[in-house]
């Protein structure tokens, strides 16, 4: 796992770059001295001119491992990975190669061959969950890559510099002002960072003006130091500033503390420590609870989980004593990094981790509190996050937008994006017709029902269409009616939609003014109890009838002509009143039902729609008993008497009262 010591991480361990302090010594002792000082981008220089001069291999393979590591902790990424493959390619005698250099391809995105390389790994440590957990990685990666999160992703391009720029948080309620952390060329104090070859940190200011273009950033006035100083956060009122200042020795490794300063006009008071830990340990990064009585934070301080974890202090009221630091547990905290972390004002935790499973270097997680108190954690994919370093996100109250870090761009630098996740849209869009001839059907109501209360009705157009808008998380009844027709309705749900959508509907009516046939209802031979197939068919006559409680009808039934007349007659009636008392029992009121068999006196007449599922008859061709015996084969013949064999409805009333 990686340290500090790269630029987003501040400070920790590389230290002010003197000239000429290794002077006298030899070029791999010098190169060796300032890694283990911890200045890796004066180091880098000292071993690529010991590996052109020494002749050794087994040296030669060290050397080369160990650039690769200077850019590892310099988080350059690209450069750490083909010197890891050169130390891989020599044979490098510690296994750790193999998983840096899958790590260094994870970093660029070529998830493929890090798979390959984890497995290498796997094989000779097979012991080790970094390889398991590094396959399962870059699998998710894949996954988040192909199916992308709604959220749009800009680089910050007013705000950024040629140097690393990262951390911003919002300094007033409108979220015009923007405080980050830069490392940019105007920054104070003239050494420069051993560990990057950059300028040490500096607070910026930045404004947004009616035309929403960013100003030139600005130094913060009175805060910045010859140190390191960065990564603001502010109080609800943005009154108060909390920030990072890390002293730095050449003679000694120094911590990091958190400062306060209060805003006096329009300037901030001289900044004052918070005394949470000594002075050698990395305090950091902090955030503020809603109410102000919580803060979290970074640091090494024992009793952690791994290199850096996330650690919370509370306090009873403003300006009382901050309790001792509390660790956010193992739900939070890995033997990895955990570091910069954001608490929205909705009691959302926002983090970045390099050891959770992610897409590759830090990845921005957000956590939320269960019932039991525990934390649910949840990457926050692709395009939030990349191959590259993410992390210091900053959101608004009341929208998903915000800006966060990231080295994505592939120069080792941090650069600032915004974000934004665009609000679900929803539109249901449909067409009205006539269920028998498929005319679409003008000046029809839709009225459109949500279980969040919402009862509104549209007209339908000249060509039969509506349309509207829905909601997100909310279900839908939308119910079609016109004029001499039955009234009939359709079902829809945004809930579990994370896109925006168009939902299609077709509404079919009926026409009162004709027989409605009832599909799919079937009896044995000669017999009239209903088989369990009809039972679908006449739930739906079922809801049909509670949709229109104003209709009485009457039930139809027909049968083929291959019985005598009288026992087709009798039958029919028999069938008819079968589908009544089903009816009756599923709570349909009897006054409103009547029934009439018709045995084989109304054989069918051919519609359309008849005609263009059957090729061997058309359209207004009556299918009697003449007409059948004159079909040309006994398949034809039997598909006719089951076209006359039947069940209809006619409605009798549309102005029925229940008494």
């Amino acid at each position: 796992m990686r340290k500090w010591k790269y630029i987003l991480l501040l400070f920790l361990t590389c230290q002010i770059a003197f000239p000429n302090l290794y002077s006298q010594k030899r070029k791999v002792e010098k190169a060796d001295e300032a890694f283990n000082a911890g200045e890796c981008f004066d180091a880098v220089d000292l071993y690529k001119d010991a590996y052109s001069r020494v002749h050794d291999r087994t040296e030669k393979t060290r050397i080369a491992f160990q650039i690769g590591e200077c850019y590892y902790e310099m988080n350059e990424s690209r450069n750490a990975k083909n010197w890891y493959k050169k130390a891989v390619a020599k044979e490098y005698h510690n296994p750790i190669a193999i998983l840096r250099y899958a790590e260094m391809l994870k970093m660029e995105g070529d998830y493929e061959d890090a798979i390959n390389e984890y497995k290498h790994y796997k094989q000779l440590v097979p012991g080790d969950y970094h390889a398991s957990d590094g396959i399962i990685s870059c699998e998710l990666a894949l996954q988040w890559i192909e199916n992308p999160t709604g959220y749009e992703i800009e680089a910050m391009k007013y705000i950024n510099s040629r140097n690393s720029d990262f951390s911003p948080a919002f300094a007033r309620d409108d979220y015009r002002i923007l405080i980050f952390t830069s490392a940019r060329d105007e920054s104070s104090g003239n050494n420069v960072h051993g560990g990057t070859g950059q300028n040490f940190t500096d607070l910026y200011e930045t404004k947004m003006d009616r035309k929403g273009k960013w100003s030139t950033p600005v130094p913060v006035e009175k805060l910045n130091t010859e140190f390191e100083d960065g990564v603001p956060a502010f109080t609800s009122d943005f009154n108060t500033m909390y920030f990072t200042r890390c002293n730095v020795s050449k003679r000694k490794k120094m911590g990091c503390t958190i400062f306060k300063t209060v805003r006096t006009g329009s300037s901030w008071s001289n900044p004052e420590p918070l005394k949470i830990a000594d002075d050698s340990l990395v305090v950091a990064h902090p955030t503020l609870s809603d109410d102000g009585m919580t803060m979290y934070f970074a640091s090494n301080m024992p009793g952690g989980f791994g290199a850096n974890d996330l650690w919370m202090i509370t306090r009873t009221a403003e300006g009382a004593d901050w309790s001792d630091p509390e660790n956010l547990g193992e739900d939070i905290n890995t033997e990895g990094d955990e570091m910069f972390p954001f608490i929205h004002p909705d009691g959302t935790l926002y983090f970045a981790s390099d050891h959770h499973l992610g897409m590759g270097g830090l990845d921005i997680f957000r956590a939320k509190r269960t019932i039991d108190g525990d934390w649910k954690i949840e990457n926050m994919k692709y395009p939030v996050n990349s191959p590259a370093d993410d992390f210091g996100i900053v959101i608004e109250r009341d929208l998903e937008k915000g800006f966060f870090s990231s080295t994505r761009r592939g120069r080792g630098n941090d650069e600032i994006y915004s974000f934004v996740l665009p609000p679900l849209k929803f539109n249901l869009i449909g067409v009205v017709k006539d269920e028998e001839t498929e005319e679409l059907l003008n000046k029809a109501t839709v009225k459109l029902i949500g279980s969040d209360g919402m009862n509104i009705e549209a007209e339908t157009s000249d060509n039969g269409s509506f349309r509207f808008m829905l909601k997100p998380n909310t279900d839908y009844i939308f119910i079609g009616s016109k004029k001499g027709y039955l009234n009939n309705k359709g079902r829809e749900t945004t809930k579990g939609q994370n896109e925006s959508k168009d939902f299609q509907a077709t509404m079919l009516l009926s026409s009162i003014d004709n027989p409605i046939e009832i599909p799919n209802i079937f009896y044995d031979f000669a017999k009239w109890d209903l088989r369990p197939e009809s039972m679908v068919s006449l739930d739906k006559l079922v809801e049909t009838l509670e949709d229109n409680p104003n209709v009485t009808i009457e039930l139809i039934s027909h049968t083929d002509s291959r019985d005598t007349e009288e026992f087709n007659m009798d039958l029919s009636q028999k069938r008819a009143q079968s589908v009544v008392d089903y009816l009756i029992e599923k709570g349909i009121k009897a006054d409103r039902l009547s029934t009439k068999g018709y045995g084989e006196s109304r054989p069918k007449v051919v519609d359309e729609k008849l005609a263009k599922g059957h090729a061997f008859i058309k359209e207004k061709d009556i299918l009697d008993e003449p007409y059948i015996n004159k079909l040309a084969t006994s398949q034809q013949k039997e598909i006719a008497h089951q076209i006359n064999r039947r069940t209809e409805f006619q409605v009798l009333r549309t102005d029925y009262e229940s008494e």
